[in-house]
């Protein structure tokens, strides 16, 4: 997957056939953010356009822009499990954070 940043907020990129566009969509927001250009460049310039006119149109309303995820995420496990990841941060010498954080990367970004 191809992804773009931009103030904040990042996008999953994909490309269209049937319109032969790039076609972008703000990703980690509830609010509906989509862009399109014919080249990389149209499309940055359309993505950083759509970004800024989301927030600006949200301050006009007087609402909170939404914001992409903030980083924490609390899990519940079985204490069994909860043993478990915790000798494998340890042996690895990490904290179960860090352990969790790069065992989710490798999942999430192969």
């Amino acid at each position: 997957m191809n992804v773009m940043h931009y103030r904040g907020y990042s996008a999953r990129i994909e490309y269209s056939d049937e319109d032969q566009l790039l076609i972008g969509h703000v990703a980690g927001i509830h609010d509906v953010i989509g862009f399109h250009g014919e080249s990389i460049g149209e499309l940055r310039h359309a993505f950083e356009e759509a970004v800024d006119d989301y927030l600006e149109t949200c301050e006009r309303l007087g609402r909170a822009p939404q914001k992409a995820y903030s980083g924490k995420l609390s899990l519940r496990l079985e204490p069994t499990l909860h043993a478990s990841v915790a000798a494998k941060a340890e042996l690895a010498q990490k904290s179960i954070n860090q352990w969790v954080s790069d065992i989710l990367f490798q999942a999430a970004c192969r």
